[in-house]
């Protein structure tokens, strides 16, 4: 099953940088992105950030590893 999630993550992802042009058309501009990265080509570029978060998460479930990566990044607000 996590194998098919993450296949799906993946995916969308792959198509979140493919289809950048086409999701600011519909979906306008984010105002942080462009705040933060800059007016021209911001939203591009979180739009961009935002696939390939989704496609390193979709590997991540695909291969297995994505609870020890996130007991790595989380560990220092979790003392055991």
């Amino acid at each position: 099953m996590n194998f098919i999630l993450g296949l799906i993550i993946f995916i969308v992802g792959v198509l979140i940088i493919m289809k950048t042009e086409w999701l600011m058309q519909n979906f306008g501009r984010i105002a942080w992105f462009e705040d933060h990265l800059g007016p021209e080509g911001g939203s591009r570029f979180g739009y961009k950030l935002i696939g390939l978060i989704a496609i390193f998460f979709g590997l991540l479930f695909m291969t297995g590893l994505i609870s020890g990566f996130l007991n790595w990044a989380l560990s220092p607000l979790i003392r055991k």
